[in-house]
């Protein structure tokens, strides 16, 4: 795909000149291409690339330690059977490992880095050569771990999702969200850019956009700022809050943000003949269908990530 990127960048440079009466010179074309190249940066992803199967194939050097290594593909992981591990690595950036933990049960979780060069791994505090001796701790129960509060919704459908950071509740296509939401019983209809429900591990992250845009608004008119909201990722408690809400005869925007504590639950009634969605940790592949008639449950997980530190 980047090859084909640099070539049609090429050929647009090249027409681009002819256009103007200018002549190419096998010297222009290979100026064109150097800078093409260094548009896609071409370069940079090859050296990850090699990097990371480099970091790989350590990895599988330093887990030998006469237990069968099963190696899932990230694609597979809701499909995968964890129930006869002992402890899932994953070697990525601290995305998959939230994309990961939401699946392993009560499984220990062991994030390594594999370019510490590259990524700044909040989620992955082991580098390849420190796997074995984490592993090793996990086996004879002396590990150190992090307990990570999860999000969780149900359906009337009898559909289930966790959330690592955060959910998305919304309409796939760029039209507004309708919906009635009820938060400890006060109920409102409502139509938005979408609904975002967030752990202390996605404060930081997509719900942080609500308290920027906030801010700005704030200091705008009247000079003040907008204090953001956190979250421990051990925390008992999740944080929502409505994207861009539109009143009008129909809808109101007078219950916008709010806190759920463990026992605390926020229920959306979706009123989205179509395209309704609720997705989690921004995989909109894996989603769970929100049209008109179900009635979707987000509260605090019973189930917690436990992620290896020590």
């Amino acid at each position: 795909m980047l090859d084909a990127a640099v070539q049609h960048e090429v050929e647009r440079r090249r027409k681009s000149k002819a256009r103007k009466g200018i002549a190419v010179s096998d010297e222009d074309i290979d100026q064109f291409a150097d800078s093409a190249i260094a548009l896609t940066d071409r370069e940079s992803y090859e050296q990850e690339d090699a990097q990371y199967n480099r970091s790989l194939k350590q990895l599988f050097r330093e887990l030998d330690l006469g237990f069968p290594i099963r190696e899932v593909d990230r694609s597979f992981l809701a499909n995968f059977d964890f129930g006869r591990c002992l402890a899932v690595v994953v070697i990525g950036q601290d995305g998959l490992v939230a994309n990961a933990a939401k699946y392993v049960g009560d499984l220990p979780v062991i994030g390594v880095n594999p370019d510490p060069a590259r990524y700044d791994g909040l989620l992955l505090p082991f580098q390849v050569r420190e796997a074995r001796a984490a592993m090793q701790r996990v086996i004879n129960q002396r590990a150190r771990y992090a307990k990570i509060t999860l999000a969780e919704v149900n359906t009337i459908t009898g559909q289930r999702m966790l959330a690592f950071n955060d959910f998305f509740v919304g309409c796939r296509s760029h039209a507004s969200a309708r919906y009635m939401l009820d938060a400890n019983g006060t109920r409102e209809a409502q139509s938005s850019s979408g609904v975002l429900i967030s752990t202390g591990a996605g404060a930081t992250g997509w719900m942080s956009s609500v308290f920027n845009m906030a801010a700005g608004v704030s200091r705008f008119v009247s000079g003040n700022d907008v204090p953001a909201l956190s979250i421990a990722r051990d925390e008992r408690k999740l944080m929502w809050a409505v994207r861009e809400p539109f009143v009008s005869r129909h809808s109101s925007a007078q219950n916008v943000m709010g806190i759920l504590h463990e026992q605390d639950e926020l229920v959306l009634g979706s009123q989205m003949p179509t395209q309704g969605v609720i997705f989690s940790d921004g995989v909109e592949d894996d989603f769970i269908e929100f049209n008109s008639g179900n009635i979707a449950t987000f509260s605090v997980s019973q189930q917690q990530v436990k992620l290896v530190v020590g």
